[in-house]
């Protein structure tokens, strides 16, 4: 079986951080995920999920996202029921996130900044993937030919002990 569910939206909303009776926080915030297509008027359309996140990433994202901030999400989808206060039956579907990026600049909601500092869900500095060449310009790179993972023609020196197939 497989259940997994990558995201790329801005959030609706601040991030809601609480702590279960045993101390672990979870963190709850609904993404805005544009579709790809537009409705019979034109417009375009977007869903909005519901994520879940627990414990340091909880804390990480209740401290650095904010209401429209583009956030990535990977997860898994799950389903569950609980009886409101009226004894009615109340279905949910979420996603608990497994990893969330954050893919835009510290205190930037537009992209506006130029600043290097990305977060990423396990607490460290990352770097954003989807940034500006200007920005990626800003890291110390001047040209492709300085990546150090470029292919330079040589055969990779690698045991087929390492290989995940």
């Amino acid at each position: 079986m497989i259940n997994r569910v990558v995201l790329v939206g801005r959030l609706t909303k601040d991030p809601e951080l609480r702590y279960t009776p045993s101390g672990a926080a979870v963190a709850t915030f609904t993404l805005a995920v544009n579709r790809t297509f537009t409705n019979q008027s034109g417009e375009r359309e977007a869903d909005f999920l519901n994520i879940v996140v627990w414990r340091r990433q909880a804390e990480n994202v209740a401290n650095f996202l904010k209401k429209g901030s583009l956030t990535g999400v990977e997860g898994r989808l799950q389903s569950r029921s609980y009886e409101d206060q009226t004894g009615k039956r109340v279905y949910v579907t979420e996603v608990v996130a497994d990893s969330v990026q954050f893919l835009e600049p510290k205190g930037s909601s537009g992209g506006n900044n130029n600043s290097n500092q990305y977060g990423s869900g396990s607490g460290g500095q990352g770097q954003n993937p989807y940034g500006s060449e200007q920005q990626r310009g800003n890291q110390g790179r001047t040209s492709f030919n300085d990546d150090p993972f470029a292919n330079d023609g040589q055969p990779i020196d690698i045991s087929d002990d390492d290989l995940p197939f």
